[in-house]
């Protein structure tokens, strides 16, 4: 099953993280996005590009609304014509299986704007 087409599952403190191998073959499968740490937490965080500013402001408009069904909301940070997007698990303090199907879900709805 894909990462776009999965849910995201609900998340506590005692929650594990992805491992490794798991982010690594989960990020094989998500080109263009990297995973860097902020403040000793790793993120998973992505720059899209939009011809206009309003495009990108109906995007994050639109991934708030998913990041609200689905219980998990992003960073998002408005320029213009670009919307960076960074994916982590607070309450694990990294990466969890839902940052990846999150990541997956970005890029499916980012496609009604390329």
């Amino acid at each position: 099953m894909s990462l776009a087409s999965q849910h995201c599952q609900p998340c506590r403190g005692d929650s594990l993280p992805a491992s490794p191998a798991e982010q690594a073959a989960y990020l094989a499968e998500l080109p263009g996005w990297s995973r860097v740490e902020v403040a000793g937490i790793d993120h998973l965080v992505r720059a899209y590009a939009f011809h206009s500013y309003g495009d990108g402001l109906a995007f994050a408009q639109r991934l708030g609304n998913l990041a609200d069904q689905e219980d998990h909301h992003p960073t998002l940070i408005i320029e213009w014509r670009k919307v960076t997007v960074q994916w982590w698990t607070h309450a694990i303090r990294g990466l969890h299986h839902n940052d990846f199907v999150m990541a997956a879900k970005s890029d499916a709805l980012y496609q009604v704007f390329a």
